[in-house]
């Protein structure tokens, strides 16, 4: 039986594994983390009808995804800097992008997978193609498979992506920096009524500074301070300092509602940096038999609201390729890069409208 390898338990990676077993395929997921519950996994995420919820349908979870949709949360608004509120656009129940938290999706996958299917621990350290084709991915703890086919669902900075491409994330122009606030009811009353029942963004295009805001489940707030400047530019920050770095960044917004100050001022936890990189717009690579790549691995681009539903799109679209051709993965994958490269031209180049510093090489 050929051996299906995914690098990464990322939503891409489980999804994939779960539409190849929905079809009978086994497959192993090696994950550099050491369990499920390692670390957070990031905020909410709209889960849109023509892209991500394909992914979902494929892996046969269309039942367990609607159990985790959080009602009112596709509300938005955005408020001026002074707390005025300038749009309020209200939640639309039969609307097509319906939010979930990341975590509670990530985990209906994992419990829909096979026992076993993920192997926990196992970071990435080097691939390489060996002369009979088959590909061996040594990890950090010493541990070495080989496989016949290789699929990298590792991120941003994939270990799997050299082995098609030398292209490397670039900065888009833009860094975020992470906070929480949990039991905004009863702790920070005022400043969930202006965030209001779902998102809010708040920006200042002439600073170059703004404020993006998620109601989760319990009422906590999970917030990014971002900031229209070049890496070096943070340097400055000690983000090993958790109230330095809050009392510094919250300094940045001098003269904002103190409602909005609040996001970070008074964060649950040390303030976390994020900068935001990007693969070159239309990302592709010449076709290597036995490989191929899916989500951020294959089009990481700066966010604007459709990373995730493309990586989700991406596993359903090449899971079903396999199933239907499982005697020649390698011509299915083939089948799926071709429409995947036209694909990221276009997902590329709209996400990158939103940052017009990004300069991808």
């Amino acid at each position: 039986m050929t051996q299906i390898s995914i690098i990464g338990a990322g939503l891409a990676g489980l999804a994939l594994a779960r539409t190849l077993a929905v079809h009978g395929i086994p497959s192993t997921v090696y994950e550099a983390e050491a369990s499920a519950q390692a670390r957070g996994q990031g905020g909410m995420l709209d889960i849109h009808d023509y892209n991500g919820q394909h992914g979902i349908r494929a892996a046969d979870l269309m039942d367990g995804f609607q159990s985790l949709v959080l009602e009112g949360r596709q509300a938005s608004r955005d408020v001026a800097p002074d707390g005025t509120v300038l749009a309020d656009r209200p939640d639309d129940p039969a609307g097509g992008r319906p939010e979930v938290q990341r975590g509670e999706l990530r985990q209906l996958l994992l419990e829909a997978l096979p026992a076993g299917s993920v192997v926990w621990g196992h970071k990435t350290q080097s691939v390489r193609t060996l002369q009979d084709g088959r590909h061996e991915v040594t990890f950090a703890n010493g541990a070495r498979i080989v496989t016949d086919v290789l699929i990298g669902a590792d991120g941003a900075w994939s270990k799997v992506r050299p082995l098609l491409s030398d292209a490397t994330p670039a900065y888009a122009g833009r860094s975020m920096v992470e906070t929480y606030l949990y039991e905004s009811d009863t702790r920070h009353p005022a400043t969930l009524a202006l965030v209001g029942g779902g998102s809010m963004t708040a920006y200042d295009e002439t600073a170059g500074i703004g404020l993006g805001v998620q109601r989760e489940r319990a009422d906590t707030l999970h917030s990014y301070a971002m900031f229209d400047q070049p890496l070096d530019w943070f340097d400055g920050i000690d983000f090993n300092d958790g109230p330095a770095t809050a009392r510094t960044i919250a300094a940045m917004f001098k003269g904002w509602a103190p409602e909005l100050v609040a996001l970070i001022a008074d964060s649950d936890i040390p303030p976390v940096f994020r900068p935001l990189y990007g693969l070159p717009i239309g990302h592709r690579w010449e076709h290597v038999p036995g490989v191929t790549l899916v989500g951020d691995a294959a089009h990481l681009a700066p966010p604007d609201g459709e990373g995730a539903n493309w990586a989700l799109f991406d596993a359903g679209q090449l899971g079903n390729a396999i199933a239907e051709r499982p005697e020649d993965i390698d011509a299915a994958i083939r089948d799926y890069e071709a429409a995947l490269f036209p694909r990221n031209i276009e997902t590329a180049t709209a996400a990158a409208a939103f940052y017009p510093d990004f300069t991808p090489n």
